[in-house]
């Protein structure tokens, strides 16, 4: 049978089955609340865990605090990478794997939770936004929750797997480390790359191998496909011969990233080119990859290959920008989401050509889609804003520092400009609170606002406003 004639029969199949559930389903009402309040719980109960673990004097070297436990656990399971405490140093092999397990769990978590929430929304939206889910961006059928669950594991193991043992040769054969010390090098840096941690066993991160791609390239590949999204990713690899059968999603995603990461690289590369505190004294290759890789991490790893510290503030701001961003949407990044991006950017497109509908490629968004967006972006700006004037009324550092941190946070990102450690006790609760709204927030926030579709047998007398 040819593949078009099958595929039209499996639409077929689907609007039916889809109208069949539609009237079994009847009126019977879900508690929609309650797979949210499951993740947010078992989130608050892991880090719970975690921070009874830390504080366990086998944990570390030296004496742990609560509030520097419960913060590295926070920044752990939320896959930041923000530290108070100096990882290397201060946590001992049991403390780093009880770091390395929170971050697996956030990361593999999230990313199970996210791509199982659009399993659950193609469920509970209309035939033809289920519809269009299900088919036109052939990611995942419905009910098939257990091959996707196995998909994101596969790909997880994978990656990492991959990664760690690239790693762990180099560091074996180029730096003479012992074979079991290699190893655990590869297997935390890994973990901590596919999962956006930014979490690493060196004091000054990645600095020390600033110029070696044997290290950079491999990190910056396991960031950039755990940031791009399950679906997304599935997408990709099951049609990277023929890119014009992608969805909307995909396209705008890998465009998107491909696109940020690229502007990312040339800016920091222009604006710090000549800076004798980063890539200055570095040789133009080396700059050229130390540039990359700081326009790679704000995607949103907090690893970082020159000093953070040094950057010109001008270069701090634009990297604010990316990290509020963030990826993919069902993966381990974090930030507003590049869809939530593109959602808005066609918006802005199409009401600036005087079109009636928001258009995207061959697709008409809905309305729905675009409110959502805009309120996912101006609720996130919002907290930003408020977050980084709160803290600036009692710390002494800039606002140019104060905002890297608040969006790093946010972002959960864990790139910083050193200032971590040296907040007051209630700031660095703020920036605990930031990393969890902004690694649960968008998702739960979009689910939420997906699933509270109500109808009403009346509309309203239209009017209208002046804007600007």
């Amino acid at each position: 049978m040819p593949q078009r004639l099958r595929a039209a029969l499996h639409r077929l199949w689907l609007v039916a089955w889809i109208r069949r559930h539609d009237r079994s389903a009847g009126h019977h009402a879900i508690d929609k609340r309650r797979p949210i309040q499951i993740v947010v719980l078992s989130f608050i109960g892991a880090i719970a865990i975690g921070t009874g673990l830390l504080l366990l004097p086998a944990a570390s070297t030296t004496a742990t605090s609560p509030l520097e436990a419960v913060f590295t656990a926070v920044s752990a399971i939320c896959v930041t990478g923000l530290i108070v405490v100096d990882t290397p140093t201060h946590w001992t092999g049991l403390g780093q794997v009880v770091i390395l397990v929170l971050i697996q769990l956030g990361g593999f978590g999230v990313m199970t939770m996210a791509t199982m929430v659009s399993l659950v929304l193609s469920r509970q939206m209309g035939l033809e936004t289920r519809y269009v889910a299900a088919v036109s961006t052939r990611t995942v059928r419905l009910g098939d929750v257990g091959k996707v669950l196995r998909g994101v594991a596969r790909t997880t193991v994978a990656v990492e797997l991959a990664t760690a043992l690239v790693l762990a040769l180099r560091w074996w054969i180029s730096y003479g480390e012992a074979p079991g010390r290699a190893l655990w090098l590869g297997v935390f840096h890994s973990i901590s790359a596919f999962n956006n941690a930014g979490f690493a066993l060196f004091s000054d991160s990645l600095v020390g191998y600033e110029s070696d791609p044997w290290i950079i390239l491999p990190i910056s590949a396991a960031l950039i496909i755990g940031g791009l999204g399950f679906p997304v990713l599935l997408e990709i690899m099951r049609h990277h011969r023929w890119p014009h059968r992608w969805s909307l999603q995909a396209r705008a995603t890998a465009g998107m990233s491909l696109g940020l990461v690229l502007t990312g690289w040339l800016f920091v590369l222009a604006a710090e080119w000549g800076n004798p505190g980063t890539l200055g004294p570095l040789s133009v290759p080396g700059k050229v990859l130390g540039a990359f890789f700081q326009g790679v991490v704000p995607r949103t790893a907090g690893f970082n290959s020159v000093d953070i510290a040094e950057m010109n503030t001008g270069t701090w701001f634009g990297l604010d920008i990316l990290m509020f961003i963030g990826g993919g949407s069902a993966g381990t990044a974090g930030g507003i989401k590049v869809t939530t991006v593109a959602v808005l950017g066609y918006a802005i497109w199409s009401e600036l050509r005087g079109e009636k509908d928001v258009r995207a490629d061959r697709w008409r968004l809905s309305p729905k889609a675009v409110r959502e967006a805009l309120t996912v972006a101006a609720l996130s700006a919002v907290l930003v804003v408020l977050s980084t004037g709160l803290m600036t009324y009692h710390e002494p550092f800039s606002l140019d520092e104060i905002l890297f941190e608040v969006v790093s946070a946010f972002g959960t990102v864990g790139l910083s400009t050193a200032i971590t450690a040296d907040l007051s006790a209630f700031h660095q609760v703020l920036l605990m609170a930031l990393m969890f709204v902004g690694r649960l927030g968008p998702i739960t926030l979009g689910s939420s606002l997906a699933l509270r579709s109500r109808g009403r047998d009346y509309r309203n007398p239209e009017t209208t406003m002046i804007i600007g």
